[in-house]
C-alpha cells in the first residue's frame, strides 16, 4: 500500500475582519430606518385659538422632533431619561400646611438668585409643580423643571405628595390620582400669600389618561419588569414606612403583598380615598370623562410610545374639540423621556416646551384671557 497522502489543511476564517462590515451594515439600516420613519412633527389636537396661541408663542408644538437616534423607542428613552439627564442643584425653603382633613402637606418653594429679578416680587408669577407617582420635590424630572422656570425669572413651589417628602403622615390617607383636595387647598394658600401672582399649575404623570388602560399597559411582561415592580415597590414602601398611621384604616401586611400597581390601588387605595372598588376608584380617575368641563387654558403632552400611557387611551379626537384643552402628541418620548439630538442634550423636548409654555402664559396672558372661562392656567405631562 502507497503512504497516504497528508490532508490539506483548510484554512479558518477568522469572524473579526467580518465585524466592521457587519457593524457598518447594521449602523446604515439603523439610520436609514431612523431618518424614514422616526422624525415627525408633533400632532396638535385642540380648538382653533388655543391652537393658534400656542403656534404662535410655543415654537416646538410645530417643529420636528428629532430623538436620539441610538434610543428612541419609548421604553429606552423611559429608562435613560431617568438615567442620563443632569440633576441641577435646587435649594428649597420647606413649609408644612395643615390639610382641612387633619393630614399635613408639604411645599418646597424655590430658592433661586435667577428668580428674583422681578421688579415687584409680590407680582412675581408662581409655577405650581405636582410630583407623579411616588415623587417628590428632588425627583430629578422635577429639578430640570423647577431650574427652567428660575431661569425665566418665574418663583417655583412644588407640592409634595403625603408622605413622600419625609414627613410623618398624620392620617391614613396619602394621595391618589382622582383626589384634588391637596391642591385646592395649596392653591388658596398661594393665592392668599401672593394674591397678585398669576398662577400656573403643571403635573407630571400620575394616572395618565385612563388608569385602567394605563395599569394594564404596565402589566405587560416587559413593562412589568421595567417599570410596574419598582413603582409597586416604592409604593409598598410608603405604606411601611407609614404602617402606624395606615392600619387604622387597611390591612398593611395584606396591602405589602401587592406586587403590581393595580393590586397595590386594591388593597390600599379605593379602600383609603372610599370607592367601593379599584375598577369604581380608575373610572373616577379618568380625566378624559372631565375634559369637556375644563374652562382654563390646558396644554397635555403626551408620546405615542408611552409605556405608561397607551395611544388608544388618549382622547385625541376629544382634544380638537375643546376650547381650552390642547393634547400634543409625539411619535416617541416614552415616558417622560423626550431625549433628542445624537448625545441628549443637557435638556428634554419636554423642558424646552415647558419653558416656552410658561413664558407664553405669563407674557402673553391678555389673549389667553380672551379665551372663555377664568383661573389658574394648567400644563400637564404624561
Amino acid at each position: 500500500m502507497g503512504a497516504e497522502e497528508p490532508p490539506v489543511p483548510v484554512p479558518v476564517l477568522s469572524p473579526l475582519p467580518l465585524l466592521p462590515p457587519l457593524l457598518a451594515a447594521a449602523t446604515t439600516a439603523l439610520l436609514g430606518y431612523y431618518w424614514a420613519r422616526v422624525p415627525r412633527r408633533p400632532l396638535l389636537a385642540a380648538g382653533p385659538r388655543l391652537r393658534a396661541f400656542l403656534e404662535q408663542h410655543c415654537p416646538a408644538v410645530g417643529e420636528t422632533f428629532y430623538p436620539t437616534p441610538w434610543c428612541f423607542e419609548g421604553r429606552l428613552q423611559t429608562v435613560l431619561g431617568a438615567l442620563l439627564l443632569a440633576r441641577p442643584p435646587v435649594s428649597y425653603r420647606s413649609e408644612a400646611l395643615r390639610a382641612p382633613d387633619g393630614g399635613q402637606l408639604i411645599l418646597d418653594w424655590a430658592e433661586d438668585a435667577d428668580s428674583n429679578w422681578h421688579p415687584d416680587p409680590h407680582a412675581c408669577p408662581t409655577v405650581l409643580l405636582i410630583p407623579g407617582l411616588t415623587g417628590s420635590s428632588q425627583a430629578a424630572y422635577l429639578l430640570r423643571l423647577v431650574h427652567r422656570a428660575s431661569r425665566a425669572g418665574y418663583r417655583s413651589v412644588v407640592l409634595n405628595h403625603r408622605g413622600c417628602r419625609g414627613e410623618e403622615l398624620l392620617t391614613p390617607r396619602t394621595f391618589c390620582a382622582s383626589n384634588t383636595e391637596d391642591l385646592e387647598t395649596a392653591i388658596a394658600h398661594i393665592n392668599r400669600r401672593y394674591p397678585q401672582a398669576p398662577l400656573l399649575a403643571v403635573g407630571v404623570s400620575l394616572g395618565g389618561w385612563d388608569p385602567d388602560a394605563s395599569a394594564a399597559s404596565l402589566e405587560q411582561p416587559l413593562n412589568n419588569l421595567l417599570f410596574n415592580q419598582r413603582l409597586t415597590a416604592s409604593l409598598r414602601c410608603l405604606i411601611s414606612r407609614h404602617r402606624a398611621a395606615i392600619r387604622e384604616k387597611v390591612d398593611v401586611e395584606h396591602v405589602l403583598q401587592a406586587r403590581t400597581i393595580r393590586e397595590f390601588d386594591k388593597r390600599y387605595t379605593a379602600q383609603a380615598f372610599g370607592y367601593r372598588s379599584c375598577r369604581e376608584y380608575y373610572q373616577a380617575a379618568s380625566p378624559a370623562r372631565w375634559l369637556h368641563r375644563v374652562r382654563v387654558p390646558v396644554l397635555c403632552l403626551n408620546a405615542s410610545d408611552d409605556p405608561f400611557s397607551p395611544l388608544h387611551a388618549i382622547p385625541v379626537e376629544a382634544a380638537r374639540h375643546l376650547p381650552h384643552v390642547a393634547l400634543l402628541l409625539t411619535a416617541h418620548g416614552g415616558h417622560l423621556g423626550f431625549l433628542e439630538g445624537l448625545c441628549p442634550r443637557p435638556g428634554s423636548y419636554m423642558e424646552r416646551l415647558f419653558a416656552q409654555f410658561i413664558s407664553a402664559v405669563f407674557e402673553h396672558r391678555e389673549e389667553l384671557q380672551q379665551l372663555e372661562g377664568d383661573g389658574a392656567v394648567g400644563q400637564g405631562a404624561a
